[in-house]
């Protein structure tokens, strides 16, 4: 029924029904014209999707709290883990390094049996949530995932091994002893040895774990740090859990990785603004971590523009965590392309999303100082030629501004001598 227009304003017509009226397509006479700014700001009511500028982001400085995707809470994990279609092969599970029965704590997870999810992981990986919050499961399990094709993607793996630990390590029940060992006087000499393991690091944790629930009783760490946990506590820039460390406690031959230090960086200094990654982040750890420095050691002092060089996954832990201690710009400045970075994803998209600015094709040729101080870095180009060989442009120099230049790229093992393997 549409009634003629004479009749629309009329008091025979209830409010109402002007109203669904006046929703009709009608034809427009002229142009209706609103001012840019007026719309930005009906805009902002309607708008799902977040702004890409940064004027309404979320402080980053100082801000180490767990911020990865992967992170559910129960009801997401409880939503992912009925997702899973318990592959007969589980090629999951065949991808993970530590041989996790991947199908079976996820089972475990959607049944709401929390205990037994992570029973079954701790069995077979001691630092279970660690392994959980830092794994690169996008090149491992996820990356085997027979949903891994589908329009909602892979199981997200890492996230439900750390939803599931996390809950146990609520729980505050005790690593024991295997109850159906012999006690320990009824135990063999050869339980009674002594057994020395150099380092605290990831590895020797999970040995000493495992020894314990054999049954050896006399097993010593040796650390030369004040605190134990290796590059899970002193190198990774999140707020891992030290009560895992202290579970695997209850119950080095090599060094670090060295990284490589580019002839134009002799000499330079951390005073001068100039950093290795194993100078750096080890920095953050110690400030970021709560009860980890007795000394309350202040975070990095870090300003203006900085340059991390690399694309590996220590330099997005760099470029993250150079924005947390007050950096203005970060740029990521690597050699190759991007389709040659070898950071697992999850780690570039959380530096793009944080606003970290990536420049491929560089190689750094020269820094720049003034007062002693750097201010700039020089680049040129790089390219790869038909032989798939890369090589260096000198014709084309490129000149960065640069108030903090961080070196994160390549590695090279070493002895505690410092002597190249």
């Amino acid at each position: 029924f549409r009634p003629p227009l004479s009749l629309k304003s009329t008091s025979i017509f209830p409010t109402f029904i002007c109203n669904i009226l006046a929703l009709n397509p009608r034809k427009q006479t002229h142009a209706t014209l609103h001012s840019t700014a007026a719309k930005k700001q009906v805009k902002k009511q309607w708008k799902r999707n977040s702004d890409k500028s940064c004027s309404n982001c979320e402080k980053l400085e100082n801000n180490f709290d767990d911020i990865k995707h992967t992170t559910l809470s129960e009801r997401g994990a409880l939503r992912e883990a009925m997702r899973c279609l318990k592959c007969a092969d589980a090629p999951c599970q065949k991808s993970c390094p530590t041989n996790l029965d991947i199908k079976s704590f996820i089972t475990s997870i959607a049944n709401k049996n929390y205990y037994g999810a992570a029973k079954m992981i701790l069995s077979d990986n001691p630092l279970g949530l660690t392994c959980g919050m830092v794994c690169p499961t996008s090149d491992l399990c996820v990356g085997g995932c027979n949903l891994y094709a589908t329009e909602e993607g892979p199981i997200n793996i890492g996230g439900l091994q750390q939803f599931a630990t996390e809950v146990f390590k609520a729980m505050n029940i005790p690593q024991i002893r295997n109850p159906s060992l012999p006690p320990l006087e009824d135990m063999p000499e050869a339980y009674h040895m002594k057994i020395a393991l150099l380092g605290a690091g990831p590895a020797s944790l999970s040995c000493a774990s495992f020894l314990a629930r054999l049954g050896y009783s006399n097993i010593t760490i040796f650390e030369k740090q004040e605190y134990v946990g290796g590059l899970s506590l002193y190198v990774i820039p999140l707020s891992l859990p030290k009560e895992e460390i202290l579970i695997c406690l209850k119950i080095s031959v090599l060094g670090l990785p060295e990284p490589n230090r580019d002839t134009i960086f002799q000499g330079l200094r951390m005073e001068q603004g100039f950093y290795t990654s194993k100078d750096f982040l080890p920095l953050v750890a110690m400030a970021s971590k709560p009860g980890m420095c007795a000394c309350h050691s202040p975070l990095p002092s870090i300003h203006g523009t900085v340059i991390v060089l690399g694309a590996g996954d220590t330099a997005f832990d760099c470029a993250t965590s150079a924005l947390r201690c007050g950096a203005r710009h970060v740029f990521v400045v690597f050699r190759k392309g991007f389709t040659n970075i070898r950071a697992v994803p999850e780690e570039m998209e959380l530096a793009k999303e944080e606003k970290c600015e990536f420049l491929p094709f560089l190689s750094p040729r020269k820094v720049v100082l003034r007062g002693g101080q750097i201010v700039a870095m020089e680049f040129v180009r790089t390219e790869q030629d038909s032989d798939g060989n890369w090589k260096e442009d000198e014709d084309q120099v490129v000149r960065l501004k640069a108030d903090v230049v961080i070196s994160a790229f390549g590695s090279i093992l070493s002895d505690n001598k410092g002597n190249p393997y």
